[in-house]
């Protein structure tokens, strides 16, 4: 695992395409921002865990009622 130390508004690169940016901490909360092509997916790591273990996350139940 590499592990990089970033400030607010510091960003990484992944790839020529994706972008990570560190728009804010509050307590023991980071805020991220994505940048990445459309056909790039970019979920939670426990929206994942749910899929996998059959559930349904909330995101996919909200885009469906609306």
């Amino acid at each position: 695992m590499l592990v990089l130390t970033r400030k607010k508004e510091q960003s990484i690169i992944i790839g020529e395409d994706v972008e990570i940016m560190v728009l804010g901490v509050s307590g023991d909360k980071v805020r991220l921002g994505i940048t990445a092509p459309r056909e790039i997916d970019v979920f939670r790591k426990e929206v994942i865990a749910e899929r996998m273990n059959g559930g349904v996350p909330r995101t996919t139940e909200a885009r469906a009622d609306a």
